[in-house]
């Protein structure tokens, strides 16, 4: 039986004990969620805070009121990294409308879904919701148009990687804390971000790169599997850009309901909301394309609930760790919603990310980050750094320094590096 209450809280366990909306039930060891009543949660025995937390880098006094991963969630949250999420593109420039999703806004529906998914599945909602929250701080401005730039020219000097970016950001970039750098976060956050994407075997990965800085420290064994939560939170992030730029798409008019009606997923949600609505034309325009995103998150979701139940009761972990020694990963969808899953990819591949009306902006973009790029590097282009960046750049290598460029480039803001490019140069791309 799990044991739940007040002495896993004092345990430091990483559970999150939030009080009113708490539901307690005593689940069978071979539970997996099924009993659960909606909103009710559970903690089971192979969450990641059941056992035994590997601790942080450096040693600090535990948190009175709040777990572990409760802490970490909200270092995150009080992030500057977090907060210049705002203004970073997720598909379209700021600009561009009001009620595209941000890079900010996207983190957040991550969270939601994952704890939703955490809490069906008896994982450590705080963990997976610190996750979300923390899995895109490493973007550069302008979205992967400006990954790519940084990218490209990073190479001989490392690259760069959105993912790597984010470790090292909560590694040491953010500078909050009088005793360290960085947010010292749990091994286990640490682990969830290192392996976003599942297990990490290429010696050449930027990942093995920023993780052997903690090699002193613990071990992360790249090559295995994350924590469920981890695993949650990854393919939470698909639901949610998947649904969110399908909803930003038709709102941009790159597609239209007709068609998104190639798609059989699509097309059997959009029936079945005629059927049962009976929307007139108004209502068509207006909130059918709301309520498709609303039914099809929910089929995603219900789907992951479902596969990941049947691969737990399959593996039946004793601990954390079995579901990290497991030969693949047990969060999941079906086979037959991951091929569709793969189709809605493709579609929004052909039909929205390589729009020639994203791909134009993407383009100047591009341009934007690599001249900025180019004018810090080349000598006295540091003087336009900050005061701060300046002082860093003194006696470093050349690989060192353009680090610290990219870095510093990394960290803007779209409406920032836009900004910057019309103080540094007389021609600026417009970015329409």
């Amino acid at each position: 039986m799990v044991v739940v209450g007040a002495d896993a809280n004092e345990k430091g366990s990483g559970h999150g004990m939030d009080g009113q909306n708490r539901h307690l039930t005593k689940q069978s060891s071979a539970d997996f969620g099924e009993s659960l009543a909606p909103g009710a949660r559970d903690p089971a025995h192979y969450e990641a805070g059941a056992g035994a937390l590997r601790g942080r880098q450096f040693l600090e006094t535990e948190c009175a009121t709040r777990s572990p991963f409760q802490r970490d969630r909200d270092r995150v949250l009080h992030s500057t990294a977090f907060r210049r999420l705002t203004h970073k593109t997720q598909v379209f420039i700021y600009h561009e409308g009001d009620h595209y999703r941000s890079r900010l806004t996207h983190s957040l529906e991550v969270a939601q879904i994952a704890r939703t998914i955490a809490r069906q599945l008896r994982l450590n909602e705080d963990l997976a919701e610190c996750l979300s929250l923390a899995h895109d701080l490493g973007h550069p401005p302008f979205g992967h148009a400006g990954e790519r730039a940084l990218d490209g020219l990073m190479q001989g000097y490392g690259g760069f990687d959105h993912n790597a970016q984010s470790l090292r950001i909560v590694m040491k970039l953010e500078k909050k804390y009088t005793a360290f750098d960085g947010l010292n976060l749990t091994w286990e956050v640490i682990e969830g971000l290192a392996k976003h994407n599942g297990p990490v075997r290429e010696t050449t990965s930027p990942i093995q790169k920023v993780m052997t800085e903690l090699a002193d420290w613990q071990t992360f064994n790249l090559g295995t599997w994350p924590s469920a939560e981890a695993q949650a939170a990854a393919l939470s992030d698909d639901i949610a850009y998947l649904t969110h730029d399908l909803d930003d798409g038709l709102r941009a008019g790159l597609i239209s309901i007709a068609d998104i009606r190639e798609l059989p997923l699509l097309d059997d949600i959009i029936a079945r909301i005629r059927i049962d609505t009976a929307c007139d034309v108004d209502r068509e325009v207006t909130q059918l394309p709301y309520e498709i995103v609303r039914q099809l998150i929910t089929a995603l979701i219900q789907d992951m609930v479902q596969a990941s139940r049947a691969n737990l009761r399959a593996l039946n972990p004793a601990t954390p760790d079995a579901i990290r020694a497991h030969t693949h990963g047990v969060i999941g969808f079906s086979q037959s919603m991951a091929g569709q899953i793969k189709d809605l990819r493709q579609f929004l591949f052909d039909r929205v990310y390589r729009s020639e009306k994203v791909m134009a902006v993407m383009r100047r973009a591009e341009t934007i980050v690599s001249e900025l790029f180019h004018h810090y590097s080349v000598p006295g282009g540091s003087a336009d750094l900050p005061r701060a960046w300046q002082q860093a750049e003194q006696s470093l290598s050349d690989q060192q320094r353009y680090r610290l460029i990219a870095d510093y480039l990394s960290g803007m803001t779209d409406r920032f590096a836009d900004a910057e490019h019309r103080r540094l140069f007389d021609v600026t791309p417009e970015l329409r």
